[in-house]
């Protein structure tokens, strides 16, 4: 055989190992198995993690099936259910007490048993009211037992429970029954027929205890767009209290400055010619105020995050570890992500950390922006967090898990693809040093973290939830809002609660407030809190008395009852503020970790609002309690509907009690004032739009940790840096030149 022939055939036979080498290395990826090990990381779990994880579907099929014919009453599917029917709300897990569950990951104890949490609306008795029971054991039930008086100290009334989808769905049949009374009105004023209009809710429904009456604010729709932009000016006040739908009756009605006792009223001051109509013409799609459609075709591909050798993280069930972390993960249907367990080189950091609220607080002069507070755990923040779209809102490679949830339904419902795991690349250095000082190297080490991402859209507003573990021991947690604003119709003084950001839209001006529970384990569950700051004392100069200066000092505090630990919205707190373990670490100091809140809260709402107490976590950017069973969480579902006797009033848990030595947990508050501008059409960017906080470690280590990190680079003056066996980036151009072979897009979350 020719020479030449030999050496065209070697070239190919390398280029075929080539390519076979790349896709071996990229094919576990292109599948996205929810679960898989990298060979050097060895996970020893054993499925402990289990006893956090959320129900699967077919849990929650035996606990409706057990409900069903244990309960002695008949029930409803509740998405078909009218208020005067019995109806299983919601099925989420019940997770055990702590003591219990610790006693199993640490003590060698029995494993506890698995039981759920059902929440059933009965409306058809005597004394209408919701009902929470455990049931269990799981996955085969045999008992039920009311907690509802053990967790809220009564019964919850009927009045409070969520409004269901079937509640709205009748409450914009009676709204379109009562628009096609004034026709005339309605053509003239939005070229419609009421038919095409779309209904917003507010909350929360009144005044009082017992009311349930929501505005609705009505808006154009356009197919494909959001129709938050496009309010006609009209909005209607819908009295929903009785039981029975057909008593239901809309109480007042609300056009450009104007109220009226109903549609007919406003038809007729509209044909004596009484009444100011703003002339709105029908949007159309492609010019439509708020369109998110591209403007222009694709250009080329940005920069793609992949892993050039898999990724280097475990996820196995609810279970992710990396690089010295391990972290159980879940969502709650209503309050969102909830972390559990969370350890660092085996040693447990938190013991949860979970979103408890938000809460986004208007001002409008229209009766709907002006009236509303929506508390989003009411709505539900887990079970509207849907399918996270591939390559944009997570890297295209990540890991996509989907979640599972029984709400409005007897039959679960699966959020495909809906919480996303990756390691992020910041593109930033997590340390490094350049000497040119005695001595010519160069040190350092990549930000690479670990990203647990969901997103919820509630309404218009889309929240991005992020929890980010650090090769510093550090975890990150942070919130990014985007999606649509809320609008109001403009009208006169209109700018005194936002801006003008379309022909008749008012951007209006709101809050946004979230709420964390950190349940805190530093170094054992036993902890006490202490404060460090910065003072200046004025001194005489040592090695020359006749002058003095003004010398920075260390101030440290231990704060011993919950008051104290206790700091107001928006009131100055130490600049270090740290859980502390009694055990000191090398060089004598407690091991503590840091909590630094990043936040730029608007203003708490009066106390001597009648509502407050159902929010009064927002009293404060920080606090700190002890530890108890009965303090789960810092709000309920409950209070949305009825804000005047919250089910929850979380000032309630500050009581002074010591927080010396004793397991504590942070609560923690986060927020942002948004006035929406022009810049917020169509979206509200995530750019500046972040809050959040660390939890740092303060002498908890020796050093810091990420020294062991095996990504670390040093290289002097003395060394070749281009050699890949003294400079891992060196390494590069051969290990990581295979080109990913990407799984195909798709996205059923519709």
């Amino acid at each position: 055989m020719h020479v030449k022939t030999v050496l065209i055939l070697l070239v190919l036979a390398l280029a075929t190992i080539f390519a076979l080498v790349c896709v071996l290395l990229t094919r576990g990826r292109a599948q996205h198995l929810p679960q898989h090990q990298p060979p050097q990381q060895e996970d020893t779990d054993d499925g402990q993690s289990l006893v956090f994880a959320d129900l699967t579907p077919e849990e929650m099929v035996q606990v409706v099936r057990y409900l069903q014919g244990n309960l002695g009453v008949q029930l409803v599917d509740a998405s078909r259910a009218k208020p005067s029917d019995n109806c299983i709300a919601s099925v989420d897990v019940q997770v055990p007490a702590k003591a219990e569950v610790l006693r199993f990951l640490d003590g060698g104890g029995a494993r506890p048993a698995r039981e759920a949490l059902a929440v059933v609306y009965f409306g058809n008795q005597a004394d209408p009211n919701v009902t929470e029971y455990v049931v269990g054991p799981l996955p085969t039930p045999v008992y039920h037992r009311d907690v509802t008086v053990q967790k809220y100290g009564g019964k919850v009334p009927y009045h409070r429970r969520p409004v269901t989808g079937k509640e709205y769905v009748d409450i914009n049949t009676l709204i379109q029954r009562e628009l096609r009374k004034a026709p005339r009105f309605l053509a003239t004023c939005c070229e419609s027929d009421g038919t095409d209009l779309a209904i917003l809710t507010t909350a929360p429904r009144g005044f009082k205890s017992g009311d349930r009456m929501t505005w609705f604010v009505l808006f154009h729709n356009v197919a494909g767009i959001g129709y938050y932009l496009s309010p006609v000016g009209l909005e209607v006040l819908v009295d929903h209290r009785d039981l029975r739908v057909s008593r239901w009756r809309l109480r007042h009605v609300f056009y450009n400055g104007q109220y009226f006792a109903s549609t007919e009223d406003l038809e007729h001051a509209f044909v004596m010619n009484l009444l100011e109509v703003v002339k709105i013409k029908k949007p159309q799609a492609e010019v439509v105020l708020g369109s998110m459609r591209p403007r222009h075709p694709p250009g080329s591909p940005g920069p793609l995050q992949y892993e050039p050798q898999g990724p280097r993280y475990s996820v196995r069930d609810n279970r992710v570890t990396f690089q010295g972390w391990s972290i159980t993960f879940g969502m709650n249907p209503n309050s969102g992500p909830r972390l559990f367990d969370i350890r660092y080189r085996g040693e447990r950091i938190a013991y949860e950390l979970s979103l408890q609220e938000a809460l986004a607080l208007y001002g409008s002069n229209c009766p709907g922006g002006m009236l509303t507070r929506y508390l989003d755990g009411s709505f539900g923040i887990g079970r509207f967090a849907y399918e996270l779209v591939r390559g944009l809102d997570c890297p295209y490679m990540a890991t996509y898990v989907d979640q599972h949830y029984l709400a409005e339904s007897d039959t679960p419902k699966t959020n495909q693809n809906s919480l996303c795991i990756f390691e992020h690349d910041a593109a930033l250095p997590l340390r490094r040093h350049f000497s040119d000082s005695q001595s010519f190297y160069y040190g350092g080490l990549r930000k690479n973290t670990l990203v647990i991402r969901a997103i919820s859209t509630l309404i218009n507003y889309d929240y991005i939830w992020d929890f980010m573990f650090h090769g510093s021991g550090a975890v990150e947690v942070r919130v990014h809002a985007t999606g649509y604003i809320s609008s109001s119709f403009l009208s006169s003084q209109g700018t005194n609660y936002g801006n003008r950001v379309g022909p008749h839209t008012l951007g209006t001006m709101h809050l946004h407030h979230i709420h964390y529970k950190v349940d805190l384990d530093v170094d054992g569950q036993l902890n006490y809190l202490e404060t460090q700051d910065m003072g200046y004392e004025l001194v005489k100069d040592p090695w020359s008395l006749q002058n003095t200066i003004e010398r920075l000092y260390l101030r440290r505090e231990r704060l011993e009852r919950e008051d104290e630990a206790a700091f107001p919205l928006n009131s100055p707190m130490p600049r270090y503020l740290s859980f502390a373990s009694p055990k000191p670490n090398k060089w004598g100091h407690p091991r503590s970790y840091r909590i630094q809140i990043t936040s730029f809260a608007g203003e708490h709402l009066p106390l001597s609002s009648p509502m407050e107490r159902s929010i009064s976590w927002g009293r404060y950017q920080l606090a700190v309690t002890r530890r108890k069973e009965e303090e789960p969480t810092s709000t309920s579902i409950y209070n949305q509907n009825d804000p005047w006797t919250p089910t929850v009033a979380f000032a309630d848990f500050i009581d002074n009690e010591t927080i010396t030595n004793e397991d504590l947990v942070a609560w923690i508050s986060v927020g942002f004032l948004h006035v929406p501008h022009a810049e917020d059409v169509p979206n509200t960017v995530t750019v500046g739009n972040s809050i959040g906080f660390f939890l740092r470690p303060y002498n908890y280590f020796d050093e810091d940790p990420s020294v062991d990190s095996p990504d670390s680079v040093y290289f002097s003056s003395e060394q070749d840096a281009g050699a890949c066996g003294a400079n891992p980036l060196a390494c590069l151009p051969s290990t990581a030149a295979c080109a990913p072979q990407l799984p195909p897009f798709c996205y059923g979350g519709f």
